[in-house]
């Protein structure tokens, strides 16, 4: 349990750096910027690469939504779901932190604007209203599970799971940045939500409830689906 709880540490935290970072320090860098594509695309590969790293480790499952849709599902057991959501939560904070580091050594930088939080209303890079981020979380989120309920499946093409996933990560991206800067993790939106404080620590409930509520449906509706796993 230990190398399991070490594994889903190191790999959020990679998916914070790696995806936040994104968003941070090169979304809108001066001509150069990576934009809205680049960063939906970071955040896909993050869990692509740690899927291959840690998945015979952990089950790289870097997100407490994930922990426990595979649990409403039937793949994981409810007794391991506090250690994995707490190395998740600690994982992400330690990406942020060394994102901070980062991102703090260059002049104007204000922690305070966003720092690749997730929001609603005033908060959405759209302008999108409460009611649209919720139900933009929620599906997205079932959409994650049943995706990798089904690419994890003992009768799916083996070896190919990292690449569907992360590819459908990148795609809710490229599909939500612009509501609520995608979350459908809630250790990812916790860890900057953290840096940035007020307002983004303010709407951070959405980001847990509505991310976990997407998986626990998806959970239960892949498991009717398939009785066998």
């Amino acid at each position: 349990m230990t190398r399991k709880l070490a594994a889903e540490f190191i790999g959020t935290a990679w998916l914070v750096l790696g995806g936040c970072g994104a968003a941070v320090l090169a979304a809108a860098f001066p001509e150069l910027g990576i934009g809205f594509v680049g960063v939906a695309l970071a955040f896909g590969l993050t869990v692509l690469t740690m899927a291959f790293a840690i998945g015979h480790v952990s089950g790289c499952h870097l997100n407490p939504a994930v922990s426990v849709g595979l649990w409403a599902g039937g793949r994981f057991p409810a007794s391991e779901l506090p250690g994995y959501i707490i190395a998740q939560v600690l994982g992400g904070i330690a990406g942020a932190g060394i994102l901070y580091l980062i991102a703090s050594g260059h002049a104007g930088f204000d922690v305070h604007a966003g720092f690749a939080s997730n929001g609603y209303g005033d908060h959405s890079p759209g302008g999108y209203s409460l009611t649209s981020a919720l139900v933009c979380e929620v599906v997205m989120s079932f959409a994650f599970l049943f995706v990798i309920l089904g690419a994890t499946h003992g009768r799916a093409p083996q070896g190919f799971a990292p690449i569907a996933i992360g590819l459908c990560l990148t795609l809710i991206h490229l599909i939500s940045i612009p509501v609520t800067n995608t979350s459908v993790n809630p250790a990812r939106s916790t860890a900057p939500a953290l840096f940035a404080g007020g307002w983004a620590l303010d709407q951070l409930w959405l980001f847990w409830v509505a991310p976990i509520a997407g998986a626990v449906i998806a959970g239960f509706v892949y498991r009717w689906l398939s009785e066998d796993k």
